[in-house]
C-alpha cells in the first residue's frame, strides 16, 4: 500500500532508501487496451461470442508482459480481438510475477474483474456465414442479442431468490445481464464517426456503460461524445493506414476530445503499438495540443476510471497500490528512459538489470516464438 509524504514524514527504520534525486516519478501506467499474452476470444463459429473469456486463453508467462513493464505499464485490460461484434470477456490484470493467470487477475466482489469487448465497422463484417455484411446488419444483430438478454434478466428478476423459477443457465446471457446491470463495462472498438454514433445509440437504447476504443474520427463528433458522457480510449500510431476506415487518424484527436470535456485515455493495442513506447504515444498527442497534465492523466488515472479501478491505481495517493514508474526525465521527452517499474511495492523492472534491459532495448531471442510471445489473440488482422 502506498504512503506519500514530505521530508517531515516518518520513515520506518527498516525501509529501503532509493535515491531518485533529479528523476521523475509517475503513477504506474494503465493500458486500457492490449492483446499481450494471447487473450483469444471468439472464432468463426459465430459473430457474437459474449460467453468466451480471455481468462481461459491468456498465457501468464508470456514475455510480452516483461515488455509492458519496460514501458512502465503496471495495469492492463487484456482484450480479445475485434473481428467479431462481440469477441468475449476481457480481464483486468496487474503486472505481478505470475505462473498462473490467477496471479495476475484483479478481482472484486463478483470475482474476476473485466469488461465485454464489442466492435463495429469493417472488422466484424465478412462473407462468412453468420457474420454481418453491412453496418446496418451489425447493429441489428447486437440489438437482437441484447433484447434476449433483457428478457433473460426479467425472468431472473421475477424469480428472485426462488432458484426453482430461475431460467436455465445461459453462458451467452450471463455477461450481457452483467452489462445491463452496470456490473460489466462494454469496451467498444470503433473508428469512423458514423460508427461511433451507432455505438452510442445502442448503449443509450439498452442503458449500458461503455468506453469507446480507438475512436479515430472522434474529433469529428467530439461534441456528441461529450454530451453522451462516454469516455474514449484512443490510439496513436506513426503511420496512419492499414485500413480504409482509419485513414483519417490524427494525433490532434486527444486535444479536441480534451477540450470538449471527454475523459480520454491512450492505449497501445499491443501488438499494434509496442507497449515499450506508450509514453511516446502520449507525446504525439502533446505535440498536437493536448495539455501535458492531461496527457499524464490519459496514461494513468483516466484509464483507471474507465476500468473502475481509480480507488486503487492511477495516481500517487495514500492507501492506493504502490504502483509507480521512475523516469530519467520528462515523460514526453524523446531522451527519457524508464529506469524502474514498481508494482504493489515490488520492483518489477530495472534498466540496470541486464536481463530487464534486454527487454527494453531488444537483443537476440527477445520476443521470439519459443520465448512465449506469440500474439495469438485470434484476430491479428482485426485488432486496430
Amino acid at each position: 500500500m502506498l504512503r506519500v509524504g514530505n521530508s517531515a514524514t516518518s520513515i520506518p527504520s527498516n525501509a529501503q532508501i532509493i535515491d531518485v534525486t533529479g528523476k521523475v516519478i509517475i503513477p504506474g501506467i494503465v493500458d486500457t487496451h492490449s492483446h499481450l499474452g494471447g487473450p483469444a476470444g471468439g472464432d468463426n463459429s459465430a459473430a457474437l461470442n459474449p460467453e468466451t473469456r480471455a481468462l481461459d486463453a491468456v498465457n501468464p508467462t508470456s514475455d510480452g508482459f516483461k515488455k509492458a513493464l519496460a514501458g512502465g505499464i503496471t495495469t492492463i485490460n487484456l482484450m480479445p480481438g475485434s473481428g467479431h461484434l462481440m469477441s468475449g470477456q476481457t480481464i483486468y490484470v496487474k503486472m505481478r510475477p505470475a505462473v498462473t493467470i490467477e496471479d495476475l487477475l484483479i478481482t472484486n466482489e463478483r470475482g474476476v474483474y473485466g469488461g465485454l469487448k464489442m466492435a463495429n465497422g469493417t472488422n466484424p463484417m465478412r462473407s462468412t456465414p453468420g457474420f454481418p455484411g453491412t453496418r446496418s446488419k451489425s447493429a441489428a444483430m447486437d440489438r437482437e442479442l441484447f433484447l434476449k438478454a433483457v428478457d433473460y434478466k426479467k425472468r431472473m428478476d421475477r424469480a428472485g431468490k426462488d432458484s426453482s423459477k430461475l431460467p436455465d443457465r445461459d453462458l451467452k446471457m450471463e455477461p450481457l445481464v452483467e452489462v445491463l446491470q452496470g456490473k460489466r463495462i462494454v469496451h467498444f472498438h470503433t473508428h469512423k464517426a458514423n460508427d461511433i454514433l451507432t455505438a452510442i445509440r445502442i448503449s443509450k437504447e439498452f442503458g449500458f456503460r461503455m468506453v469507446l476504443h480507438h475512436v479515430t474520427e472522434g474529433y469529428i463528433v467530439a461534441k456528441q461524445i461529450a454530451e453522451a458522457n462516454i469516455p474514449c480510449s484512443i490510439i496513436n500510431i506513426d503511420a496512419p493506414g492499414g485500413k480504409a476506415e482509419a485513414i483519417n487518424l490524427w494525433h490532434g484527436n486527444a486535444n479536441v476530445l480534451e477540450k470538449a470535456g471527454v475523459l480520454t485515455a491512450i492505449h497501445t493495442d499491443d501488438g499494434i503499438t509496442d507497449s515499450r513506447f506508450i509514453l511516446r504515444s502520449a507525446a504525439m498527442s502533446v505535440k498536437e495540443g493536448m495539455s501535458h497534465a492531461e496527457a499524464i492523466k490519459a496514461l494513468t488515472i483516466n484509464g483507471a476510471k474507465m476500468l473502475d479501478l481509480e480507488k486503487s491505481v492511477g495516481s500517487l495517493e495514500p492507501g492506493k497500490d504502490a504502483d509507480f514508474v521512475i523516469l530519467s526525465g520528462d515523460p514526453f521527452s524523446v531522451y527519457t528512459r524508464v529506469l524502474q517499474t514498481w508494482v504493489e511495492g515490488m520492483k518489477r523492472f530495472d534498466l540496470q538489470n541486464p536481463a530487464d534491459k534486454a527487454f527494453a532495448v531488444g537483443g537476440f531471442g527477445v520476443y521470439s516464438p519459443d520465448r512465449g510471445e506469440l500474439h495469438q489473440h485470434g484476430d491479428e488482422d482485426h485488432n486496430n
